[in-house]
């Protein structure tokens, strides 16, 4: 989304990382390329300049993962509020030798002294306010994942060391990138909790105030600790003179003199860093339509959420639907699994999570049946029982369910933030990699003099502590996610890779694209960019205007209502922003990005067609 300025002239004027020049000129707007067909490898981001050091990897001999890393590290200096080291993220690969897929949960864990009641305010007896007070406090920070994530990963599969593939994301860091109108937007949205904080007002808000667009904005704190890190390993972050830095920050907040938030203190320690490892898991795996379709296990719920609901929308044939008809079944299967979502779903390593169950075609068949073809039915629905012990029903006979009679106690919190990649090579290794900080600007806490916001994970936790919840905090627990970077493969090999960002909109993004693309007859280009709709088993369909427009009239006949996304203009307006990569025949790439949304993204190919 910015573009890369290569240099500066030495009368560029500088305050606090935002700078700009006269004399070279003002700044390019950056060349917007959502879509790109070719060979070699692929790259799709939602950044120009994180999609360029990703294939200048690929150009240079690396791996679709050196790739993925160099990308991540890129859109750690230009997305920011996103993503980064302060971070946690999940990572997918598809190795073409072996034709296996492999995951990395590189989720944020809680610190070994967080109490169940950590969100409530001992003050009031109530909990916080989730936005802004308990979002922007130490108490929300969890033990970041991305740095060692990135390490697992290229130990595991890539060629390049750590440092190397840091080495483009510092030197962007250096040079800066141009100020777009999304990144603008962003700080200006988070202006009173960053000016809460005072490293975060110094680096973020350079006058006062968001960096302009147009400007380019420089930070040389973070480039500096991407090359302190290539040299001195992870040792230096997870329990070193870095993550000490951390933990002093996060239990005792930098406020400014003028805030009026109480930027409550959090409880990670070095211990906690010193304990924290990514966990290779086996991925979730579902049959759709002949395709192999691979996801994220917990502690994400993404692969299970989107796999049963492709289950629950196998025997209704949507390739034979009207559109009205598709999409209300859509609607219908995402609201059922997330039932089950809330239900079952939590960190497998503190609860029994039935995922394979969950991912069944059995159970996925016996939930199937409680979709009326002709009616949307009461939310919040309840949830299955995914015992084994299933019961199939004729096609389009729905069995009678009763809403579930209890007020949901635990409203979604979860950042609409985060970003995802994906990256291929020319041997057909292939990643898809979602990173996040949880809300658009993580917790607002910046590291002093390392450039870097810390998460703020923790409150993805349940935010009413229930000991039934399987998402309650647990001291070392992670927080239950909605990330689901996918891979399909056809007949072994790779036909699809996807993933986007959006909270718990994460899931349903994914899954509105696969069934646009797979059974819907558009393109990839075309599922991305078609209107989105969220049915997270609530009352109302949460949608862009532009869904409602096209489709709320035809919809509201099954007894559909929607609400707005968010304002007018907000970012909040905007479901998600997917990447993806399609393999065509012939060996060429298919690589697309958004072509509106956050600005649009970024697509590229080793050698376009």
């Amino acid at each position: 989304m910015k573009k890369l300025v290569a240099s500066l002239s030495a009368g560029a004027l500088v305050l606090a990382g935002l700078s700009s020049s006269a004399a070279a000129g003002p700044p390019q707007p950056p060349v917007k390329t959502p879509t790109a067909i070719g060979f070699g490898g692929a790259v799709s981001s939602v950044d120009a300049d994180a999609t360029a050091a990703g294939l200048g990897v690929l150009r240079r001999g690396g791996n679709a993962v050196d790739a993925a890393v160099a990308t991540a590290a890129a859109l750690g200096v230009t997305e920011p509020y996103s993503a980064g080291i302060g971070g946690g993220g999940y990572f997918v690969y598809y190795n073409a030798k072996s034709h296996k897929v492999s995951t990395i949960d590189g989720r944020e864990t809680a610190p070994a002294t967080m109490p169940s009641d950590a969100f409530i305010d001992p003050a009031t007896g109530k909990p916080y306010n989730f936005t802004p007070e308990l979002v922007t406090s130490g108490v929300s920070v969890g033990i970041p994942g991305t740095l060692a994530t990135w390490d697992s990963a290229l130990r595991q599969w890539g060629s390049l060391s750590l440092g190397n593939a840091l080495t483009p994301a510092a030197d962007l860091a250096d040079r800066g990138f141009v100020v777009d109108s999304t990144f603008n937007l962003q700080t200006q949205e988070n202006k009173a909790r960053f000016s809460a904080i005072v490293p975060t007002a110094k680096l973020f808000l350079p006058g006062g105030d968001a960096p302009k667009v147009g400007t380019v904005f420089k930070n040389p704190e973070l480039a500096d600790t991407y090359r302190m890190l290539g040299k001195k390993g992870l040792s230096t972050f997870y329990g070193g003179a870095l993550g000490a830095e951390m933990t002093a920050v996060v239990k005792n907040p930098p406020k400014t003199a003028t805030t009026t938030l109480p930027v409550m203190p959090g409880y990670m320690t070095t211990g906690d860093l010193k304990k924290y490892k990514p966990l290779d898991r086996v991925p979730t795996k579902v049959r759709y339509d002949g395709l192999d379709v691979y996801g994220m296990a917990p502690s994400s719920s993404g692969g299970t959420t989107v796999g049963e609901a492709l289950n629950i929308l196998q025997p209704l044939h949507l390739k034979q639907l009207s559109t009205p008809q598709y999409l209300h079944s859509y609607l219908e299967a995402s609201a059922l699994a997330f039932a089950d979502r809330a239900a079952y779903v939590g960190d497998p390593g503190f609860v029994k999570v039935p995922t394979k169950e969950l991912t069944s075609s059995g159970f996925g068949a016996e939930r199937s049946c409680q979709i009326d073809p002709a009616k949307a039915a009461v939310k919040p629905v309840p949830a299955g029982s995914p015992d084994g012990k299933y019961q199939h029903c004729a096609k389009g006979a729905a069995t009678t369910q009763r809403p579930d009679p209890r007020p949901d106690p635990r409203p979604d919190t979860e950042g609409k933030s985060t970003t995802h990649l994906v990256t291929a090579d020319k041997w057909g290794n292939v990643v898809s990699y979602t990173l996040t900080i949880e809300q658009t600007g993580g917790s607002g806490i910046t590291v002093p003099g390392r450039g870097f916001i810390l998460n703020n994970e923790l409150t993805d936790f349940s935010g009413v502590y229930d000991p039934a919840d399987p998402n309650r905090i647990q001291p070392g627990k992670r927080p239950r996610s909605s990330i689901s970077p996918t891979i399909v493969l056809r007949s072994g090999k790779p036909l699809l890779a996807l993933g986007s960002p959006g909270g718990s909109t994460i899931i349903t993004t994914v899954l509105q694209t696969l069934t646009n693309r797979l059974d819907r007859g558009m393109t990839l280009p075309e599922a991305i960019a078609a209107p989105r709709a969220s049915q997270r088993n609530t009352a109302s369909v949460t949608a862009e205007q532009s869904f409602i427009d096209k489709y709320g009239a035809a919809l509201a006949t099954y007894g559909h209502t929607f609400t707005p996304a968010g304002a007018p203009g907000s970012s909040a307006a905007e479901i998600g922003a997917l990447e993806g990569l399609e393999f065509l025949p012939g060996g060429a790439i298919l690589a697309a990005a958004e072509p509106t949304r956050r600005g649009g993204g970024s697509a590229g190919v080793v050698w376009p067609r």
